[in-house]
């Protein structure tokens, strides 16, 4: 499951605590400017638990300088060991601009960072002059002993290529359709031992006209936004027609199969079909996105732990 940015950081111990307990492996914090911190919210879900992995995503490459998300990523693995997973991205650029971090290239201030981290977390002593990243002689005192696959944020075809090149894997953020994954794992280039995390948008409920009348203004507003998510969906031109015309009714009143492609969302079998799909596609690790109303989506982790046993 994923803990959304709007839910209330308090929750993260319950909810990690619920997880673990109802038998699910992982649970996925957020960090997005200007909300809660990431590593904050990983820590204290991986203090509360003995099983669960806790991903990261993601930290904004720039926000923080490269030693010290090393040193973040490699406190998170001392305080559990093999159950901390991080992803870096580009952030959003117009929150960099607000912050006076923005970067000439967001591409090569990623590169930058992800060799740097990825160096640094090997236990090297790095000394770096580029554009972005500058160290001197930097070395982390506790590096992890097994340092995880560093796995970033990006979504467009040049930084999916940086990706395959630099780091470890990609996290994908919702709506990541089996499609998308098989897309993005292409455009790495398709790397030996590539990790592909993905955030689906999760929306179960007892019927799947209601899950579907709930889950299609949010399908519209991606259809406005034009976001790439949609664009490897075999279905993408039929789908812009079709709301061009009949408008959210249209997306309603859609085809079970291209709901199913597009997200856990309709009933239970519904989601794990679409989980399935994902995991079939190469999906490695699915973290499932609720409501961000603290009141609609926090008792979706029951569906979640329903499908984690399975």
């Amino acid at each position: 499951m994923c803990f959304p940015r709007t839910f209330p950081a308090a929750l993260v111990t319950d909810v990690a605590r619920r997880l673990e307990a109802g038998g699910a492996d992982e649970l996925w914090v957020i960090e997005d400017c200007f909300f809660t911190s990431g590593p904050s919210l990983a820590a204290a879900a991986l203090a509360v638990t003995d099983r669960l992995t806790v991903g990261l995503g993601i930290l904004p490459a720039v926000v923080r300088t490269a030693a010290v998300t090393a040193m973040e990523i490699a406190t998170l693995c001392a305080l559990a060991p093999g159950r901390f997973l991080p992803g870096i991205g580009h952030g959003v650029q117009e929150w960099m601009e607000q912050m006076a971090v923005r970067p000439k290239s967001p591409l090569t201030a990623l590169e930058e960072v992800t060799v740097a981290v990825t160096r640094l977390l090997a236990g090297e002593s790095v000394t770096m002059e580029g554009k972005t990243v500058h160290l001197r002689d930097v070395k982390l005192e506790a590096p992890p002993a097994e340092a995880p696959p560093l796995l970033l944020g990006v979504r467009g075809p040049k930084s999916l290529a940086l990706a395959g090149r630099v780091a470890g894997g990609v996290v994908l953020a919702e709506p990541a359709s089996p499609s998308n994954v098989r897309a993005a794992v292409a455009q790495a280039g398709s790397p030996e031992g590539f990790v592909v995390a993905v955030f689906s948008a999760f929306c179960v409920r007892s019927d799947r006209k209601t899950a579907y009348e709930w889950t299609a203004p949010w399908l519209a507003g991606l259809i406005e936004q034009k976001n790439p998510g949609l664009a490897a969906l075999p279905f993408y031109d039929d789908l812009i027609s079709r709301y061009a015309e009949l408008g959210v009714d249209g997306l309603v009143t859609m085809p079970t199969d291209w709901w199913i492609e597009l997200g856990p969302i309709g009933t239970l079998d519904d989601a794990a079909a679409h989980i399935e799909a994902l995991e079939a596609a190469g999906a490695h690790h699915i973290g499932l996105f609720p409501d961000p109303e603290v009141e609609y989506g926090l008792p979706q982790l029951d569906y979640v732990l329903e499908l984690a046993n399975r």
